[in-house]
């Protein structure tokens, strides 16, 4: 038994020195200190000695465990300060290299464009109002003078959450609560995102933005309309920029029109950009609907007013020269970068 103590003794040692990892070191461990590791089944096998030589034999293993146990111990320790050594090395850090530059995001041309819009009417002395996205459908289509049975409240068109209630159309349900709450005279643009059910293509998309502008105040024109909407034109795309008024109907507006704007690529000479017409459609406007101001409590025979309404996407399309609408929501970094 005593030459085989010396031979596990042995045998161990040159383990626990050929080991390399915590994970080898811990199999040595188990095997010979373990619960059914190879000197505790010699603790075991005690039976078998003389019962005068048990105690000198059970001292020996006993030490040869202590000894086995000090060894382990300081081989981890090897072990462990050896792994942080190289840990270190592989994490070093060289002070002496330039910072990571820090890469800065980039505004998305929907808002430029729209700051841009903003900025021009504050400075005619607009107010900018915004309101909800879930509408009441008297104020996005009744108090607009559009009754039940128009084309535009089919379910085909706009997004129904109950015979109530919608995600709003356009952002006129914003002017019409401006009309009940606000005092006269008003000057405003509404802003924000709409909804309309259209399949996503390169001009169309479920959601994009409007920007909705009223001005009611007493003797307001068409005159009026035309001198707001040609400064915005030419601020927007171009000192030289004209207007042109095409006769359109809109259930809010009586009279309408349609606006055109000379191309700001080949000043109305026609190109690839405006299909060689010279002219670009940019937005529609009327004089407001008496019948619209009387449903908001405004006397039609004292006040009178215009609205218009343009597509942010489509500003932001046209003045930047980007052909494909899907792009401004991919969220591609490549794009947005250019702007």
């Amino acid at each position: 038994m005593k030459e085989k103590l010396e031979g596990i003794k042995k045998e161990a040692l040159a383990l626990i020195e050929n080991a390399d990892k915590m994970d080898k070191l811990n199999e040595v461990k188990v095997a010979y200190l373990g619960k059914k590791g190879q000197l505790t089944a010699l603790l075991k096998g005690m039976k078998n000695i003389a019962p005068e030589e048990r105690p000198a034999f059970g001292q020996m293993v006993n030490e040869v465990r202590s000894h086995l146990e000090n060894v382990l111990d300081e081989k981890k320790t090897a072990l462990a300060k050896a792994a942080r050594e190289a840990q270190m090395k592989a994490e070093c850090i060289d002070v002496t290299l330039p910072a990571r530059k820090q890469a800065a995001g980039h505004r998305h041309p929907n808002h430029v464009a729209l700051d841009e819009v903003e900025r021009i009417f504050i400075g005619m002395g607009y107010e900018v109002v915004e309101g909800p996205e879930v509408e009441y459908d008297y104020y996005n289509f009744e108090a607009l003078n559009i009754p039940a049975n128009h084309p535009a409240k089919d379910e085909q068109d706009t997004f129904y959450i109950t015979d109530k209630i919608l995600l709003r159309t356009q952002t006129s349900p914003v002017q019409v609560r401006t009309m009940e709450k606000h005092p006269l005279p008003i000057r405003m643009i509404a802003p924000g995102r709409v909804f309309r059910s259209d399949e996503v293509d390169a001009t169309h998309s479920p959601s994009f933005h409007q920007i909705e502008g009223m001005v009611i105040d007493k003797n307001i024109t068409f005159a009026d309309l035309k001198g707001t909407l040609q400064q915005f034109a030419k601020e927007m795309f171009g000192e030289d920029t004209k207007v042109k008024f095409r006769p359109h109907h809109f259930p809010f507006t009586e009279p309408s029109a349609e606006v055109d704007v000379t191309c700001f690529k080949c000043h109305g000479k026609g190109c690839r950009f405006c299909k060689g017409e010279g002219w670009i459609e940019i937005l529609g406007c009327g004089m407001i609907h008496p019948r619209v101001l009387e449903m908001s409590g405004i006397d039609p025979n004292e006040y009178s007013g215009f609205a218009f309404g343009v597509g942010l996407e489509r500003i932001a399309l046209l003045k930047y020269e980007i052909d494909d609408m899907r792009l401004l929501y991919e969220n591609d970094i490549r794009f947005l970068k250019q702007f």
